[in-house]
């Protein structure tokens, strides 16, 4: 038996803390690993050894807040109280500890940060999300949320010139070709069992259109789950790749000429046991009123990386224009057709991939959508049309990450939902990234994505 703290034998602990103790003991697990999302979209963490895994379930790890000002490239950037002083606590929620079957002898736990006091750190994302669920149940709502992640499979090779690392897709199938399933199906397999061992129920999985490209979707779950459930799929599909010799990205576009990497973000709404969306009425309306209104701003969250935008252009299938329409997979919402005489209405928002932290992106999308139902805004008539032949007439979203950026800081409510130091560090950090992409070429802005996302 490992040791425990001094004094505290297993039966006199919280019963969360036993299980997870038993748990970790009977599974062999010797770290444990708090996870959380942070402003550049990557997930970080540090880890708990099972010798002192009781005390850490209750204190957390200490942690600079300065971590919460770093970009995807590790560069620290200036802002006020994210600097050298000052320290919060990885703090790991019990209810979503997994065993990592990529990485024997590992679990994880998705983590909040909190202030040494235990009380909610403003630049939490986990806490983004809880509170704007909250708000959203003060009208009598919940939300049900997938996301749709999309990912390339294939090896990293050296490049023979001598530039960065290069992504060398596993096959050249077609989509959904069946020689694309062959090519991957060890892989897959091994994806799968491992995403279900971590309480995921895979829901459908199909190699996609571009080179060694594949789509694995989770089944929808409550909104903080549902978050979480994305940040365990990404880790998995980048550890299960590793073992097998191999290397997978979540990158939005990590191979400039070839189909992009969205994370359609799939939402109902519920009112007790009633999915509000089948109503088709001013509810459903209001809230894709509010994704519409506040779309521009939104894509600063939903698609958080320069890399992004060279995946959201029209004609590409992952949506440009601020339109929604039923089964348009070219309209950012996508109003999606139940699936047989039990299945439930849905929207689809499209303009949302892996590089985005997943709990602001939800969060944000929460905010929009209640916004809209408040003010009961009209979302106009749905676009049966593919948007980009109808030249002048929709609005066209952001084109670059700069200026998504410059729509949310003029969106009152978002940037009132994210509070002063949240969306202060947010800018800083995604502003400091398009200025150092933007000053480098394209295969350093590729291979930096595909080797973080």
């Amino acid at each position: 038996m490992r040791d425990r703290p001094s004094g505290t034998k297993i039966n006199q602990l919280d019963p969360n803390v036993r299980r997870i103790l038993e748990r970790a003991e009977l599974e062999g697990i010797e770290l444990i690993r708090f996870l959380y999302a942070d402003h550049g979209g990557v997930i970080r963490g540090k880890a708990a050894s099972r010798s002192r895994l009781a005390e850490r379930l209750n204190t957390g790890i200490g942690h600079t807040v300065a971590m919460m000002a770093m970009n995807m490239l590790d560069q620290l950037q200036d802002v006020e109280h994210m600097g050298p002083v000052g320290e919060v606590r990885i703090v790991p929620d019990p209810a979503t500890y997994v065993p990592l079957p990529h990485a024997p002898g590992a679990a994880a736990m998705l983590s909040d940060l909190r202030r040494p006091d235990g009380s909610p750190w403003e630049a939490c994302a986990r806490t983004f999300l809880k509170n704007a669920i909250a708000e959203l149940a003060t009208e009598g709502y919940t939300l049900q949320a997938a996301f749709e992640p999309e990912f390339t499979l294939g090896r990293r090779l050296p490049d023979p010139t001598g530039g960065p690392d290069r992504l060398m897709p596993l096959d050249d199938s077609l989509c959904y070709a069946n020689t694309g399933f062959d090519t991957a199906h060890d892989y897959t397999v091994k994806l799968i069992h491992a995403l279900e061992t971590q309480g995921m129920r895979v829901e459908h999985y199909h190699p996609e259109l571009g080179p060694g490209q594949q789509e694995l979707s989770i089944r929808h779950a409550p909104a903080l789950r549902a978050a979480d459930n994305h940040v365990l799929f990404r880790e998995t599909v980048r550890g299960v790749a590793l073992r097998m010799q191999m290397w997978a990205t979540l990158a939005p576009k990590p191979l400039a000429d070839q189909a992009g990497n969205g994370a359609h973000l799939h939402l109902s709404l519920w009112s007790d046991t009633h999915n509000v969306f089948a109503d088709d009425g001013e509810v459903r309306d209001g809230f894709i009123g509010g994704l519409l209104a506040h779309l521009p701003a939104l894509t600063a969250l939903t698609c958080g990386s320069v890399n992004s935008f060279r995946r959201l252009a029209p004609r590409m299938w992952s949506s440009a224009y601020a339109v929604y329409g039923p089964d348009n997979r070219e309209a950012a919402v996508r109003v999606c057709s139940p699936l047989g005489e039990t299945g439930e209405p849905n929207l689809e928002l499209k303009p949302s991939d892996s590089s985005a932290n997943p709990y602001l992106s939800l969060g944000a999308v929460i905010h929009a959508g209640l916004d809209g139902i408040r003010r009961k805004l009209d979302p106009g008539a749905p676009v049966d049309v593919d948007p980009d032949t109808r030249p002048g007439q929709y609005s066209r979203l952001p084109s670059s990450l700069d200026e998504a950026l410059d729509a949310l800081e003029a969106d009152e409510l978002l940037m009132e939902a994210l509070g002063p130091l949240r969306r202060s560090a947010y800018l800083a950090v995604k502003r400091s990234e398009a200025a150092a992409f933007g000053v480098k070429d394209v295969s350093y802005e590729l291979f930096n994505h595909m080797r973080v996302f």
